[in-house]
């Protein structure tokens, strides 16, 4: 049986992997092409370093 009152407990790790993979969706069906650019995708996830175009 659950616990009553407000005993809702949130994972703030997991409640921003859900809006990132929910921004990702949305610039998904957004996306003119049929796949969103590795650039696009570190865009949207906002990520700030650089890929390494050699792979290493």
């Amino acid at each position: 049986m659950a616990p009553l009152g407000g005993t809702a407990v949130q994972d703030h790790v997991a409640l921003a992997e859900i809006e990132l993979c929910g921004d990702l969706i949305i610039a998904a069906s957004a996306a003119i092409e049929d796949r969103l650019s590795l650039e696009s995708i570190d865009e949207v996830l906002r990520v700030a370093e650089e890929r390494d175009p050699s792979g290493d």
